[in-house]
């Protein structure tokens, strides 16, 4: 890929990335008004399928593949994660939280070594450990850490398997299903809890964050889709650790946090474990 594009590429996924920070963003807003986390994730998820269906080219023929078993536990995996990163950011700053979700390439990795047979290599193995140090200096595990980064980190975890799930079945359906599929299972399986909880003030800023956590969702992964049609995800995995930059700055703009030293210090060592990672695969694509 010549330098033009892979610009071009990684512009679109950072816009995506930080669509996807926007909509987490509105959902601290909403859980500081006291709106319960997963009353957001499951308005996330209806809002997003019905803002994507008519661009998700959807079939009839198509229907039945959603009761495929990998993608029904590829969808429960996401929904898991998206409640969890929102319990999550009811407590704690937000880089922090992304942080600690970025755990998730590490569970993906192992569990494709495990169960899918992939041959482990030894540069991303490396590169991996480096992000996976980083999270232990955002978590501080034994000494700082709270229930909110454990939920940061289950969420990482359940990012880790939707990813590890997502390969299974890339070869089979076509990203724009995919992606419709996961907000079609996630909308059913969360609307009980959805609904179970306190109706929160249905008031116009309350509204307006609901929309603005969804709509943010929707176009970050819509983006990404469309930039899964250029290049293979292992080019644009490494481009999606630019969300620790949205991040912390929202962070810091819009609730007036900053990392403290350790956390920062892990926020640098998971971007440079994810960027390293996009330079391997660059020097690995050259010709010989």
């Amino acid at each position: 890929m010549d330098s033009t594009h892979l610009l071009r590429l990684a512009g679109i996924v950072f816009v995506a990335v930080s669509c996807v920070v926007i909509g987490d963003t509105a959902g601290k807003l909403l859980t500081a008004r006291g709106v319960d986390p997963f009353f957001i994730a499951w308005t996330r998820f209806a809002l997003a399928a019905v803002v994507l269906l008519p661009f998700s080219g959807l079939a009839l023929r198509e229907l039945p593949d959603l009761w495929d078993w990998r993608v029904l536990v590829r969808g429960a995996f996401i929904a898991a994660g998206i409640s969890c990163i929102l319990t999550a950011l009811r407590t704690e700053p937000i880089a922090n939280v992304f942080g600690a979700f970025f755990v998730g390439p590490v569970v993906s990795y192992v569990l494709a070594v495990v169960f899918l047979g992939e041959t482990p290599s030894r540069s991303r193995g490396l590169l991996l450990g480096l992000g996976f140090v980083g999270v232990l200096l955002v978590v501080k595990p034994g000494f700082g850490a709270s229930v909110g980064m454990v939920f940061a980190l289950a969420a990482g975890g359940c990012y880790g398997a939707y990813l590890m799930m997502t390969r299974v079945v890339a070869g089979v359906y076509r990203p724009r299903f995919l992606l419709m599929s996961q907000l079609i299972v996630g909308s059913v399986l969360l609307t009980p809890f959805g609904l179970s909880v306190d109706m929160p003030d249905l008031g116009l800023p309350v509204l307006a964050l609901i929309g603005l956590s969804a709509l943010g969702s929707a176009c970050g992964n819509f983006l990404l889709v469309v930039a899964s049609k250029s290049a293979e995800a292992s080019l644009i995995a490494p481009l999606v650790y630019s969300q620790l930059f949205s991040a912390t700055v929202a962070g810091f703009f819009v609730f007036g946090d900053w990392p403290d030293v350790f956390a920062l210090a892990g926020l640098v060592l998971i971007a440079v474990s994810g960027f390293g990672s996009l330079f391997v695969h660059q020097k690995q694509a050259r010709p010989a």
